[in-house]
């Protein structure tokens, strides 16, 4: 690649150090040789700077961010805006507007920014909070189908559909849906209803079998009073 941004310098520590004054400082950051650069790495902890967003950095999860992965974050985030000077403000806030809406990934950004605007009741908002992003659980609170796999029994539209779901949670456990409520997974359903049907067939066959019961009616209450026993011994 043969460069052509103009680069500024600065003189600090007693050598020269690249300015990043604006967002085509930033986007032009993978021709800067890294010569240049103060550091080519550094770690996503114990640095005064958000660790959420240094973990994003961090694609490969190694717990060092390196050049490669500052200069794609950078790449990816100056393309999802108009314009990338914004890179720079260090406002709270990111208008809506701001948003790049001529890719596809800009424009699922700005859907996603507008659908977590809804969940948390300012669907008439122009701007988007870091503080709005960050509580998932606020966010999916009021949020009935969350792509999470987890249905809660209120997101049920039916009585029948809401009574089946708090069965399952009171046979197998509840599963944490986004929005902190207890639900259910496919996979707690398939067991619930398997389960189900083995107890059916189950019951069924000690109709024609007096061995399964063999103490009728009392079968189970006997079962009851011989493992409170086998539990004392």
């Amino acid at each position: 690649m043969v460069p052509n941004h103009t680069w500024k310098f600065f003189r600090a520590g007693g050598f020269d150090q690249v300015r990043l004054d604006t967002g085509t400082d930033l986007m032009a950051l993978d021709e800067l040789d890294q010569k240049l650069w103060v550091a080519l790495a550094c770690p996503t902890t114990g640095l005064e700077f958000d660790s959420g967003t240094l973990a994003l950095i961090d694609t490969d999860k190694d717990g060092r961010i390196r050049a490669p992965e500052l200069i794609a974050a950078v790449k990816w985030a100056g393309s999802c805006l108009k314009n990338p000077d914004d890179l720079l403000k260090s406002a709270p806030e990111l208008p809506l507007n701001a948003i790049n809406d001529a890719t596809p990934e800009g424009r699922q950004l700005l859907a996603s920014a507008r659908q977590i605007l809804v969940n948390l009741g300012k669907k008439d908002a122009t701007v988007i909070a870091v503080e709005d992003a960050a509580d998932t659980v606020k966010i999916f609170a009021e949020t009935k189908f969350n792509g999470d796999g987890i249905l809660p029994a209120d997101s049920a539209e039916d009585e029948g559909t809401q009574a089946a779901i708090n069965d399952i949670i009171a046979c197998l456990g509840p599963e944490t849906d986004h929005s902190g409520k207890p639900g259910v997974s496919q996979e707690k359903v398939d067991q619930f209803f398997a389960e189900g049907e083995a107890y059916s067939a189950w019951w069924k066959q000690t109709e024609v079998d007096s061995t399964i019961l063999p103490l009728a009616d009392s079968t189970a209450s006997a079962f009851a009073v011989f493992k409170a026993l086998q539990a004392k011994v």
